[in-house]
């Protein structure tokens, strides 16, 4: 009986394989028609990169137009078809105007990527409401604005897919990036609320969960308190070889999970462990957070409400230890932003 039991959920096993497979294989990139918000940078500009290899196109939503038209010269000899707008992704205005020039342009949208975001480290202390508003805003209602926005379109051509880009912290608090976790959580929650209502649409719904990524975007992230010490603890962990994943192989797993369709992705192996041990063990978790909070950077003076970038900040590390991060600055168009937000 044993043996019977073993071989049948065997063969389930593998016909779930051989599923996954042709799904994957049925779904094509080719020709699709992306809108990535935060694409002009980092991870948004790393996944348009790979799409357009595959011969999808893309609609770039950011704020900064020099920004866009650096990261569309990118993309152009790549042999995609790219269309930047400009748009403030906090304004729900600016966000309908950019759905229907997509929409005027390539006649539908297949595929959501809401990846845009910002990061504001440093002690609760120095966090503002507005901190937590803002962080709302970009990470949760823009996010909610696109998608009341396309999937009434996106029914009307027979289904699509949304990607929300969300992150460890947003399954797992981490200390100094409350606003950040905060809103994080509100998108995971969001994302996985609509996975069941919109699948009767054929509309596929993915929540994405990455750890530390070497996007190059740490000298974009704001610091509050001990501005130089928080921006050392933070840029040595994004450029961390055993627990950050390069942008590119990052993306290269978004992809895939979009063109199966899966629910649920976390990236990293140092996140599905946190992830999973705050699941088993959450008083153990809660306790190292604790402890982990109190290596961190205490409250600052004078200054330290004021929120300042990465990129205008000292450098406490060693060099070596921020080397992977920072040549992913200058490759992902991280390296000229200075915009206050």
């Amino acid at each position: 009986m044993l043996r019977v039991l073993s071989l049948a959920v065997a063969l389930l096993f593998v016909a779930w394989l051989v599923l996954r497979l042709i799904r994957t294989h049925r779904f094509s990139l080719r020709n699709k028609i992306f809108v990535i918000t935060g694409g002009s940078r980092g991870l948004g500009l790393v996944l348009a990169r790979q799409i357009c290899a595959a011969g999808g196109k893309v609609a770039l939503i950011a704020r900064d137009g020099d920004e866009l038209g650096r990261a569309k010269a990118d993309l152009t000899p790549r042999g995609g078809v790219v269309l930047t707008i400009e748009c403030d992704l906090l304004d729900a205005g600016q966000i309908q105007s950019a759905v229907r020039q997509i929409i005027d342009r390539f006649g539908k949208i297949d595929i959501l990527i809401n990846n845009a975001g910002i990061i504001e480290v440093g002690p609760l202390e120095h966090m503002t409401r507005g901190d937590f508003e803002r962080a709302m805003r970009l990470h949760f209602w823009a996010p909610f604005e696109l998608i009341s926005q396309i999937v009434p379109e996106m029914r009307t051509w027979g289904g699509g897919r949304i990607v929300n880009i969300s992150s460890i912290g947003g399954k797992l608090a981490v200390p100094h990036l409350a606003p950040y976790s905060a809103s994080k959580f509100a998108l995971t929650g969001l994302s996985d609320a609509l996975r069941a209502e919109l699948a009767r649409d054929n509309i596929h719904v993915i929540t994405v969960a990455p750890g530390m990524m070497r996007t190059g975007s740490h000298v974009n992230a704001r610091f509050k308190g001990k501005h130089d010490a928080e921006f050392a603890w933070f840029a040595a962990s994004a450029g961390a070889p055993l627990i950050s994943m390069s942008a590119e192989r990052a993306a290269r797993k978004i992809l895939a999970a979009c063109r199966r369709g899966q629910s649920s992705l976390t990236l990293t192996f140092a996140a599905r462990t946190a992830i999973l041990g705050n699941a088993l063990f959450p008083n153990v978790t809660g306790y190292m957070m604790k402890l982990i909070n109190g290596l961190l950077p205490g409250a600052g003076k004078d200054e330290a409400n004021q929120s300042r970038a990465g990129s205008q900040l000292r450098r406490l590390t060693p060099e070596w230890l921020t080397r992977l991060a920072d040549s992913a600055t200058i490759r992902n168009n991280e390296a000229h932003r200075n915009i206050d937000l």
